[in-house]
């Protein structure tokens, strides 16, 4: 996990694990403020944030899966990772 980004107590939208709710507001991470501040912090660095997001997806469906919420694929790629693609 990459402390720069989340080892910071003052961002307040971090994923709770191993649930992965949002530490700041409480639904779905990532939350509207965590895409807008990962937008932000790579927004030189498109590859690296679909790479890093496709990291936590993996980590979540097997924590989620523990939990016995497992997801459907899909639906987490559409959580985690597909919001953050280029369109057009």
């Amino acid at each position: 996990m990459n402390q720069r980004r989340y080892g910071s107590r003052r961002w307040g939208h971090l994923p709770t694990r191993p649930t992965w709710r949002c530490e700041g507001c409480g639904i779905a991470w990532p939350c509207s403020a965590a895409k807008l501040r990962l937008l932000g912090e790579y927004r030189e660095d498109r590859a690296g944030l679909l790479d890093h997001l496709a990291a936590l997806r993996d980590e979540a469906a097997v924590h989620l899966t523990g939990l016995g919420q497992p997801a459907p694929p899909a639906l987490l790629d559409r959580r985690f990772v597909a919001w953050a693609r280029p369109t057009g």
